[in-house]
């Protein structure tokens, strides 16, 4: 079992992972061999029991086969599936930025369609937010959805969709008011993707993966030409999807916040280990920097622990969220540094590796370029906490 810190999160999150701890006790060695596989859809008999027994979606409500939980009480059972040395399944997108934004602003028969979709793994989620001129200005989205009876027809082009892969959904926004002011008059609609029998998008949708560094594609270029939603699928009505992507994106900052910090600290606990295999513990400023690490990653849990309770007293994360993006997003580009530096002169090559592929720290520099950027840039991060935590004046515009 893993060490792992003995929070109390209240009764009722002690009798929730009581019972989580009794269910894993019975039912873990069934996941031990589990692999996230970083977007792909979960499969196998581990998730179907996790499925089964209801372990996922466990902030969603009972009636669409979550358990209702609260922030703490998720995060208590989290805890104990860390414990346990197992992964608690995550259905992409899906559970943790469309699930929340339906739960809030969807109408009664939309949560009663999409949420057991997205559940049961018949709908996997992508993400359509950024344009090429609408990056950290979301609100500046120009890819236009236009209704056509029952319809909306939806044209234009996004760019670093995520989780494209095996999608069989887009969530975008769209401008469906081009004469409101530019938060005004933009819709959050679920876009069906189509597949054909090669599995290549219809729809009038086209995927272009984005190559990366490493060689890998985790992003992809969205043209959307025509392609059709019923209206049925606008979430909070129309040109009111601002409101409606203002708990996505909080989602997106905020959750998981009480466990984001394990990641990090499985990171850090195995670069140490490579230092002491090349026996470079004793450099003194190498310890600095590994203290330094080390502090970080402490930070990040206690900062996510703030937004947790930010999430339970208001709802949402709000500007804790901002906080927490610019601690862990920072952290995570001078980690990947660290280790490359830790790595001397194996960084400068992939090594002997079946086809060259990058190794685990590589990926991990590589990515990292990237996580002050995707999901607000540290900029824009800033400037939230200035105007909503600090109360200074808006930024003027240019």
């Amino acid at each position: 079992m893993v060490e792992v810190p003995d929070l109390d999160f209240g009764p009722s999150a002690r009798a929730v992972a009581a019972e989580a701890r009794a269910w894993l006790d019975a039912y873990a060695e069934v996941g031990l061999d589990f692999v996230d596989m970083g977007g792909l859809a979960p499969k196998g008999a581990w998730v179907d029991l996790v499925r089964e027994h209801r372990w996922l979606c466990l902030n969603w409500p009972t009636e669409v086969g979550g358990r209702g939980l609260s922030g703490l009480e998720a995060a208590a059972v989290d805890a104990e599936f860390r414990r346990a040395e197992v992964t608690r399944p995550r259905l992409g997108m899906g559970e943790t930025l469309v699930g929340p934004a339906v739960i809030v602003h969807g109408s009664e028969e939309q949560r009663a369609h999409f949420l057991p979709r997205i559940l049961d793994g018949t709908d996997r989620y992508c993400q359509g937010f950024s344009e090429p001129d609408a990056g950290s200005d979301l609100a500046n989205v120009q890819t236009r959805g236009v209704v056509d009876g029952d319809e909306l027809v939806v044209s234009g082009q996004k760019v670093w969709t995520s989780w494209y892969w095996d999608a069989t959904m887009l969530f975008a926004l769209v401008r469906t008011n081009p004469q409101a002011p530019k938060h005004d008059g933009i819709s959050y609609v679920l876009v069906p993707l189509q597949r054909d029998e090669d599995f290549r998008p219809t729809n009038g949708i086209e995927l272009r993966p984005l190559r990366q560094i490493s060689g890998e594609a985790h992003f992809a270029e969205t043209f959307l030409d025509g392609a059709r939603a019923p209206l049925f699928n606008v979430i909070g009505g129309l040109d009111n999807g601002w409101k409606v992507s203002k708990t996505t994106l909080g989602n997106e900052r905020g959750g998981s916040a009480a466990t984001q910090y394990l990641r990090f600290e499985t990171a850090l606990h195995r670069l140490i280990e490579r230092v002491q295999r090349e026996g470079k513990a004793d450099d003194p400023v190498l310890r600095q920097r590994l203290a330094w690490a080390h502090t970080h990653v402490q930070l990040i849990r206690y900062g996510g622990l703030r937004t947790l309770a930010s999430l339970v007293d208001r709802g949402d994360p709000g500007p804790s969220a901002s906080i927490s993006k610019m601690l862990w997003s920072e952290y995570d580009r001078e980690f990947g540094e660290l280790a490359m530096d830790v790595l001397g002169a194996d960084a400068l090559t992939f090594g002997d590796n079946d086809g060259y592929q990058p190794t685990r720290w590589h990926t991990q520099f590589f990515g990292s370029r990237s996580s002050t950027i995707w999901g607000g840039t540290a900029e824009i991060q800033r400037n939230i906490v200035a105007e909503r935590v600090l109360g200074l004046p808006r930024e003027p515009s240019v």
